[in-house]
């Protein structure tokens, strides 16, 4: 009878100890972010952008984990979507959908008091590049303001926060470079080299030439002298004889 006893003591302990362990390596109530935007029933946009770039499933996986950082989402509503020039979204090549995806999601939970003291530009999925992914939050305590270069909007309202993911509606869609595919400004063409200047008496004739031209004159006036001379000569006998 004791031995019974001790046998069931010893599997109720074991029981105990797996319930235990299995219950840290799935924590209960664990986020699941496309549930959370589905109950507010304003965000199917967004939930088919994540489902469609497979988004949604490194979230919730992720906070499946005790180890995670967690998860900040900027959710666009229907209408923000809608806003956009007509066939934005439809226009944009796999990646660009991905990166867009990407862009509204921050690695870490932040609660609504800590966008006052947040580093800027913020890290998203999309990466930590200022120039083609520069997000930029600032709150004064009352109002939460987003900037992308492109895009100016405010946080509207706290969809869910539970310390492991916090849901922030916005009304607009977060656009960047990086998404369009603008990239940075080519830099500037550099301006054509000045040509260089003539040397200033480079189109002068120089003095050795004129002075030969005067010298060529001035020497050939004696060559004509003896003609001259001669006609002189004839003239001067013809009038003798004529007198």
């Amino acid at each position: 009878m004791m031995k019974q006893l001790s046998s069931f003591l010893l599997l109720l302990a074991l029981l105990h100890l797996c319930t235990r362990t299995s219950g840290q390596s799935n924590p209960s109530g664990a986020s699941d972010v496309t549930s959370v935007l589905r109950k507010s029933g304003k965000f199917t946009t967004f939930i088919g952008l994540l489902k469609s770039t497979q988004m949604d499933e490194p979230i919730n996986s992720q906070l499946q984990k005790t180890s995670s950082q967690g998860f900040t989402v900027f959710a666009p509503t229907d209408s923000a979507f809608s806003d956009l020039q007509t066939g934005t979204l439809n226009s944009f090549t796999d990646e660009q959908k991905v990166k867009l995806a990407q862009f509204h999601i921050i690695p870490t939970f932040l609660a609504i008091s800590q966008f006052q003291t947040v580093s800027n530009p913020v890290r998203t999925e999309a990466g930590n590049d200022a120039v083609d992914f520069p997000l930029n939050v600032v709150s004064n305590g009352t109002q939460v303001n987003i900037t992308t270069g492109l895009v100016n909007t405010t946080v509207d309202s706290t969809v869910y926060s539970d310390g492991q993911l916090a849901v922030y509606e916005i009304g607009d869609v977060l656009l960047s470079p990086g998404i369009l595919g603008t990239g940075a400004p080519a830099p500037a063409p550099l301006p054509p080299k000045a040509k260089k200047a003539s040397p200033p008496n480079s189109q002068a004739p120089s003095r050795s030439t004129t002075a030969s031209v005067d010298s060529s004159g001035a020497t050939g006036l004696p060559h004509y002298a003896p003609m001259v001379a001669s006609i002189g000569v004839a003239v001067l006998a013809a009038l003798s004889l004529c007198l």
